[in-house]
């Protein structure tokens, strides 16, 4: 009889601390959501961790506690929250898991995790197939990760629900205009730009098919306006730096990049990494070189395998200590043009008989000392080419030269450049009379000479 009053007790006890708990955790969850509503995040904060502690597996906290992170505006805490959550959570409540799928994909994408935001937003689709948004952030990762297939079909089937969503219209645009259907994307671009004229993303869009014309006078005015948007300042500003490049205004672009690095929050983002890149190329146009050099190397130190920055900085290694090979980069154009004399006279040993600046630095029309002191013997004729661009000599432009030294009589040519030769190009004057001079050779070169400027 004991055995039996000392069971039903229990059950008793058991039974009543069910019931308490059901009682007591709905007050617990509606308090949080209280605090959430007035601001309260720390509370709110400090309540849900308290049920998690007694249940880890309790969703709505979990889910409360990732809402109240990011209110607090730590991101990174409701991320690993709501990863969290997504892997256990099943959602009794449609509505609360379209908001909590919708707050995920955001947070992938701003944690550069495209693939999981794009699963996300398919997903969401499915769950709510009448909104057009999410059909758009589809369309836009597709046409992120070049498929632009599929992502003509999503934004098609966002206009498809809302025949006035313009942000569609010119993304559909500006992909149609890529694909050279030029008609059919000036046609979604009008319509986007009537809908919407005044929409940051169609005026971007509208802004990349003016550039693509070379309109840039247009281009700057629409990516100007265009970056009044946050969320695509950064875009914006790279996009006018990239038109003044495209016209060789070089001092603008480096304003624009300057503004695309200042305006972004992220670091590592792409948009971030090409400004910095497109910046140090300006740089090394306009021959400063430590500027362009503190760009590579902050991008190096965010992703060291970003397209050429590696052989950039190993390529411009040498500035910091070789101060000869420095000012071969980087000297005004007349004692540039000093500079290769003084290497053409003294190290080469042949009286200079013309200066020409050319594009990729300075061309000499020399001969061979000696053959000028006699009447009766016929003078050879060298030419000097000295480069001093980043960019490596190639078979075409070796070529070009071998058929000019052909009209002018020229008995050799010597190509001395600061960076080195292409294979091809290598090929290309095995036999011919060229004598290539490469960055290392250069190095010795320049240490031997005694300069007079």
């Amino acid at each position: 009889m004991i055995i039996i009053m000392i069971v039903l007790g229990s059950i008793v006890f058991f039974l009543m601390l069910f019931v308490l708990k059901s009682v007591l955790s709905p007050k617990k969850i509606s308090k949080i959501q209280k605090n959430l509503k007035t601001g309260r995040y720390t509370a709110a904060i400090k309540d849900a961790k308290a049920l998690i502690a007694k249940n880890p597996r309790d969703s709505e906290a979990r889910y409360l506690l990732g809402k109240a992170y990011l209110a607090d505006k730590k991101p990174e805490l409701a991320f690993m929250e709501f990863k969290t959550l997504n892997k256990t959570a099943v959602f009794n409540n449609l509505a609360t898991e379209i908001e909590f799928r919708d707050i995920i994909a955001d947070l992938y994408l701003k944690f550069q995790q495209p693939d999981e935001a794009l699963q996300e937003y398919i997903l969401l689709n499915k769950k709510d197939p009448k909104n057009p948004k999410y059909y758009f952030k589809t369309g836009k990762l597709y046409e992120s990760k070049n498929m632009s297939e599929q992502a003509l079909s999503y934004f098609q089937k966002t206009i498809e629900i809302d025949s006035r969503y313009a942000e569609a219209y010119a993304s559909m645009g500006l992909l149609l205009f890529k694909a050279k259907q030029i008609p059919e994307a000036e046609k979604a671009i009008a319509t986007a730009l009537k809908l919407d004229p005044e929409n940051s993303e169609t005026l971007y869009c509208h802004g990349r098919i003016l550039r693509g014309k070379k309109d840039y006078a247009h281009a700057l005015s629409s990516f100007e306006k265009a970056a009044r948007k946050q969320e695509i300042r950064t875009k914006c500003f790279l996009e006018r730096g990239s038109c003044y490049m495209e016209t060789n205004s070089l001092e603008k672009a480096v304003f624009e990049f300057a503004r695309a690095i200042k305006s972004s929050k992220q670091p590592n983002s792409p948009e971030m990494l090409y400004a910095r890149y497109l910046l140090a190329d300006c740089y090394e146009k306009q021959r400063d070189f430590d500027k362009a050099i503190e760009q590579w190397e902050a991008i190096s130190a965010v992703k060291p395998k970003f397209r050429d920055v590696a052989q950039k900085l190993a390529d411009y290694a040498d500035l910091r200590t070789n101060d000869k090979m420095k000012e071969y980069l980087t000297l005004v154009k007349d004692e540039f043009f000093q500079m290769c004399r003084d290497i053409t006279e003294q190290y080469f040993d042949y009286p200079v008989q013309a200066v020409k600046e050319i594009k990729i630095g300075c061309s000499i029309l020399a001969v061979e000392k000696g053959s000028e002191q006699w009447l009766n013997t016929r003078k050879k004729p060298q030419l000097m080419i000295f480069s001093r661009e980043s960019e490596t000599i190639t078979e075409p432009f070796l070529r070009s030269i071998h058929e000019e030294m052909k009209k002018q009589g020229v008995v050799t040519a010597h190509i001395i450049t600061s960076s080195g030769f292409s294979r091809d190009a290598l090929a290309f004057a095995e036999n011919r009379p060229f004598d290539l001079v490469d960055r290392k050779k250069l190095e010795k070169i320049v240490e031997k000479v005694k300069f007079s400027f």
